[in-house]
């Protein structure tokens, strides 16, 4: 063994040069990624962002108006189902508790291949009006790189699990330009723990592939909103009402994404490669009714949280969103669960803050803002993940000023999702077979993920 290879594999700086490598293949991943979320939603749509046109038609097929909808995601399905079921089925579903099995269960051993089979299957998921986000698919991508760059290093397994989560936080720093974000996401909710060695290689990789992202996709916040601020002290009474209630939304979102799930598992007797297909017409007529549901839908987010939606039209997005969601992966589908989570959080939680400031107009601020606290606590809610939360939620709004109310919203979130669930939205698959994340290990009986 040559001493290159030996310090690579045990010295803390040998640690350091791999999350650099991996960190910068994560941000070429996640650039490549978001090129195919792109051009996917050009050739099914006809437009860059389909949420936010109206129903309108394709511009390639006037003749069909909006019934193109029924159309787009039937013959997507019919490009990756069989893609997914012949090369990689660990592509097919959000990917992050795959990722998280791969760590607690098999040491971090991640087929090299599910990183392109995820990148198509998920791009043309989301480009044809699939309701999921682009987390998911890009935590996969970047932890089957490291994972991929791991083995054939031959690293042991302890280092391994470092490097993917090194990929997983190199993927979610590049694609939602979130440095801090990346590496919280990749230690509360993969690795699970904060040893220094591990925290410092994952924070390398993050800024590594942040500086990568940002050279070609640019470096501002995700969403584009004006200054809030808060008006009367007491409104910080009004935001524990609001993590309390939006917590168990995100609970709510979990329950019937896996209920939607097993439901579909029951109900399709046909092929596997077929499912996402067929099941595709079913989405496609969701897309009819609530155009605004279709793909990542940042823009309608940002509407929300303008002010542009009525109260009832805010609610009638919520649950449009969450059983989109849940039958777009029922379905057979590819694409991650955190993006949706942000979207019924900012629906919910300007609902309410439309309601509080018709009630009290004089002591509280914009309905925005409680929008904006919603999103975090829908996904602590959901994922009980209180740090990636409020991380996230700063990094992809710039906004400091909510910080402490975000706080307050999110930790209240956490309380609520873990006395209603034990499970999280990302465990909860796992658990079902066997498999305990927090014991970081599997029953040698646990069945490979769907």
């Amino acid at each position: 063994m040559s001493r290159t290879l030996i310090w690579l594999r045990q010295s803390s700086s040998g640690l350091a040069t791999l999350s650099v490598v991996i960190g910068a293949a994560a941000g070429l991943g996640a650039i490549v990624f978001r090129w195919l979320v792109g051009s996917f939603t050009w050739l099914f749509s006809g437009h860059a962002d389909y949420s936010v046109a109206g129903g309108e038609a394709h511009p390639w097929l006037p003749a069909l108006g909006p019934w193109f909808l029924l159309l787009a995601p039937a013959l997507a399905g019919l490009l990756y189902g069989p893609l997914v079921h012949r090369f990689a089925p660990e592509a097919r579903g959000h990917g992050v508790p795959e990722v998280m099995y791969a760590v607690a269960a098999r040491g971090g051993e991640i087929p090299g291949k599910v990183s392109a089979v995820k990148a198509i299957a998920s791009a043309l998921c989301i480009g044809s009006g699939g309701s999921v986000g682009r987390e998911g698919p890009i935590v996969q991508i970047g932890s089957a790189l490291g994972s991929a760059f791991g083995r054939a290093m031959r690293l042991p397994r302890s280092r391994l699990r470092v490097l993917v989560a090194c990929g997983a936080a190199g993927g979610i720093a590049a694609t939602f330009n979130a440095p801090l974000a990346g590496p919280f996401f990749a230690m509360e909710l993969l690795l699970r723990d904060f040893a220094a060695e591990s925290f410092g290689a994952v924070v390398l990789a993050s800024v590594t592939a942040s500086v990568v992202g940002r050279a070609v996709l640019g470096d501002e916040a995700l969403l584009n909103l004006p200054s809030f601020t808060l008006h009367h002290p007491l409104e910080y009474l009004l935001f524990v009402v609001l993590g309390a209630l939006i917590g168990a939304i995100g609970v709510l979102f979990g329950h019937v994404l896996h209920a939607v799930e097993l439901l579909c598992d029951r109900l399709w007797r046909g092929p596997e490669w077929l499912r996402p297909a067929v099941g595709g017409v079913a989405v496609g007529a969701l897309l009819l009714v609530l155009p605004q549901l279709y793909g990542v839908g940042y823009p309608v987010l940002q509407n929300a949280l303008s002010g542009e939606y009525l109260l009832g039209f805010l609610l009638i997005l919520l649950f449009g969103k969450i059983l989109a969601t849940s039958l777009t992966i029922g379905v057979g589908g590819s694409g991650g669960v955190f993006a949706p989570s942000l979207f019924i959080g900012a629906m919910g939680a300007t609902a309410f803050g439309i309601v509080v400031h018709t009630w009290l107009p004089q002591l509280t601020t914009a309905p925005g803002v409680y929008g904006l606290i919603g999103m975090g606590a829908a996904f602590a809610g959901a994922a009980h993940a209180p740090i990636t939360a409020v991380i996230v939620l700063f990094e992809l709004t710039g906004q400091y000023t909510i910080i402490l109310p975000l706080m307050t919203a999110v930790v209240v979130a956490t309380l609520v999702g873990r006395a209603l669930s034990a499970d999280t939205i990302y465990t909860r698959k796992l658990r079902k077979r066997g498999v305990e994340i927090e014991a970081g290990a599997a029953p040698e009986s646990a069945q490979r993920l769907p």
